[in-house]
């Protein structure tokens, strides 16, 4: 199951199985943001205290990049037939586990996660893929910010500034759909495949042990992937265990609308799509690609002048439900829009616990009293390259993952080229933690029940932490408090075939 987005994004959205729900119209720039990221005991909470100008202790560790080749697809530019891979942790160790972001995700939703497992599981590397769309991105003023040639005023300006003032002339290019019909192809049977590369060359040839893991749809694609077919050979028997973090597969319609079923429904929606954009454009605004940059560039004002008047809170085109309701900084921006407790509701997908406002200040600051302090998201979302967002996401994955969720080869499935033959063959490990999105109405935990009943999974270890953790905290709270980290570490650890 991955988190319904027409319950997350209050807009005009496509959901995952093509219907369309219109909402207030004052709530579509601000789901620009929501879909940016895209998904119980109590957890101890830390006193609150005022947020640092820096992320205190994070680091990307040893860490290095390199592409993977992918899949030929027919009318693909051979340029776009790879997958880019940011690798934590020793290239030497034995234990490969292999990391999936979700919906509108890009790799660094790892960047946190990543280097606390290959520092604290023994022989562990990890590795936080980015699908093969991450080249489709311009994230070039945004690499000058980083690098301090550029500030962050100025990305701003080039990335979104544009749209509100007429007077910038020198700008972003927005890509045209119209140029890139070929991502028409970029489906499941791709992801698919550019995930077996990717797992064959963790394997290299069976000297490594290789667990397979992600977040929100990323957790789906990892449930997903035992069950597929690969030339006759089942993807279970390539890897140790599965990682589900408020994301699996098992259940029908569990992708947040009613499942595509027949032949006819699956040539409907490749219909469809052939006549529109490409791209996932869940607000119907024409504009998939700005969900990165908005959400990059509130991060990097966060990081980089974290106490100075915010940005985006004197954009014109940021709706009033967004905006503190007294001047803030950029650090203080950024987490009144990510903490459960501000964001408007129908922003979940985006949602942490982080803090809250300070009571003085001009502007005001933030205090972190929550697991998941503000730097972390900074942090995080500020990375590239490999980002944090999926600029342009095709919509033939949203179609495909939506009639997979089942697990099972329907008419549908057969028509989208899915291959889903071996779910009665899965007998691997599932490990899956929940939070207040994917936790609702036990979702995740029933889809991962649903998926051990049909196939030979010996055990299911379910974390749930509903009362206490938004869709965002298992990736981004504090390492050493973290209860996806503190409960998946010794759960790899003790994996059988784990090399130690």
């Amino acid at each position: 199951m991955i988190p319904d987005i027409r319950s997350c994004v209050r807009a005009p959205v496509r959901a995952l199985g093509g219907d369309v729900v219109r909402v207030p119209r004052r709530f579509r720039i601000a789901s620009l943001v929501a879909v940016a990221v895209l998904a119980a005991s109590c957890s101890t909470t830390p006193s609150a205290r005022p947020a640092s100008s820096v992320a205190s202790g994070l680091s990307l560790g040893e860490t290095s990049t390199f592409s993977v080749p992918g899949v030929s697809v027919q009318g693909t530019p051979a340029v776009y037939d790879k997958v880019m891979v940011r690798r934590f942790g020793s290239p030497s160790a034995t234990n490969v586990l292999v990391l999936v972001p979700g919906t509108v995700a890009g790799a660094a939703d790892f960047d946190i996660v990543g280097p606390y497992l290959a520092a604290h599981v023994p022989n562990l590397q990890v590795w936080a893929e980015m699908r093969r769309e991450g080249a489709l991105e311009d994230n070039a003023m945004l690499l000058k910010v980083l690098h301090g040639t550029a500030t962050v005023q100025q990305a701003f300006n080039y990335y979104v500034g544009w749209l509100a003032d007429p007077k910038i002339t020198s700008h972003y290019q927005p890509l045209k759909a119209s140029q890139y019909g070929f991502v028409d192809q970029w489906g499941l049977a791709v992801a698919m495949g550019d995930l077996h590369n990717v797992i064959e060359l963790a394997r290299d040839g069976g000297k490594r042990t290789v667990v397979l893991g992600g977040h929100s749809l990323g957790g789906a694609e990892a449930s997903i992937y035992p069950v597929w077919d690969f030339n006759g050979r089942g993807g279970y028997q390539d890897i140790a265990g599965i990682v589900g973090i408020d994301g699996d597969a098992g259940l029908p319609g569990g992708f947040g609308s009613a499942p595509i079923t027949t032949a006819d429904e699956a040539t409907a929606a490749l219909t469809k799509l052939q006549a529109g954009s490409p791209w996932l454009d869940l607000l119907g605004f024409g504009l998939p690609w700005i969900t990165g940059p908005f959400a990059e560039l509130g991060a990097l004002g966060a990081l980089k002048e974290p106490t100075v008047a915010s940005i985006g809170q004197k954009f014109a085109l940021l709706p009033s439900e967004l905006k503190p309701p007294v001047p803030a900084t950029n650090q203080a921006q950024l987490g009144y829009a990510f903490d459960a407790s501000t964001s408007p509701a129908g922003l979940a997908l985006i949602h942490v616990h982080s803090g809250h406002l300070a009571a003085s200040g001009s502007p005001r600051g933030w205090v972190n009293d929550g697991p998941t302090p503000v730097q972390d998201i900074a942090f995080a979302f500020s990375q590239e390259p490999l980002g944090p967002v999926d600029w342009y996401y095709p919509e033939r994955l949203t179609i495909d993952a939506g009639v997979a969720g089942s697990l099972t080869q329907t008419p549908a499935a057969t028509v989208l080229g899915l291959r889903l033959y071996h779910l009665s063959q899965v007998n691997v490990p599932l490990y899956v933690i929940q939070t207040s999105l994917g936790g609702a109405n036990n979702a995740v935990a029933d889809a991962a029940h649903a998926y051990q009943h049909e196939s030979k999974i010996p055990s299911v270890t379910i974390v749930s932490r509903y009362s206490t953790y938004s869709h965002l905290d298992p990736l981004l709270a504090t390492p050493s408090k973290n209860a996806f980290l503190q409960t998946v570490v010794p759960w790899i650890e003790h994996l059988r075939g784990y090399r130690h």
